[in-house]
């Protein structure tokens, strides 16, 4: 069974949580049995969680040997330059390393639900939409890569992993997918 789920913000990608307060965690939508996330979406990272009851798709679906595209849509606060996006597209060296190209473009604003909190709005800062396709999945890649060239992280949503797409799912919603990935 292959599950696609819409994460909420503030949610965590396990379905205990030992920290005091507990977090909202994936235990609060109703998914079905013995289901396991195929990789992660951070706590305050939202969109497109895979989750499957089969070890090998999981194991097919998170290992980098396996390169499975993971496209994101991302609120970066300033106005990318094309340096910016080139730099983005030829890789960036991180803490851990250099990370693969990826593809980058800056694109409108998707038509996407209100976030509770909603990000911070500031007069005098522009923000931008960009879609990120990346083909690894490091802790945090995305925030840190877009940081790296001086664009920092408002909003992430991921829409896409390999063939399966977020589609019209809201937040909380979850359905079973077929396609294989």
């Amino acid at each position: 069974m292959l599950i696609a789920f819409n994460k909420p913000f503030n949610v965590l990608c396990q379905f205990t949580d030992r920290s005091q307060p507990p977090r909202t965690t994936l235990a609060a939508f109703k998914l079905p049995l013995n289901v396991y996330a195929a990789g992660r979406l951070d706590y305050d990272s939202e969109g497109l969680l895979l989750l499957t009851d089969d070890g090998p798709l999981a194991h097919r679906l998170t290992d980098p040997r396996h390169k499975i595209s993971k496209t994101y849509c991302v609120q970066v606060e300033g106005t990318p330059t094309e340096a910016q996006l080139k730099q983005l597209a030829r890789g960036v060296t991180l803490s851990d390393g250099p990370t693969l190209p990826a593809r980058v473009s800056v694109i409108d604003a998707p038509p996407v639900w209100p976030r509770n909190p909603p990000v911070r709005f500031r007069k005098t800062v522009p923000d931008t939409w960009i879609e990120l396709e990346i083909r690894e999945g490091r802790n945090r890649q995305v925030r840190r890569m877009t940081a790296a060239v001086g664009l920092p992280t408002l909003r992430l949503i991921r829409v896409r992993m390999g063939d399966i797409g977020l589609e019209s799912l809201a937040p909380g919603e979850w359905r079973e997918v077929h396609t294989p990935v």
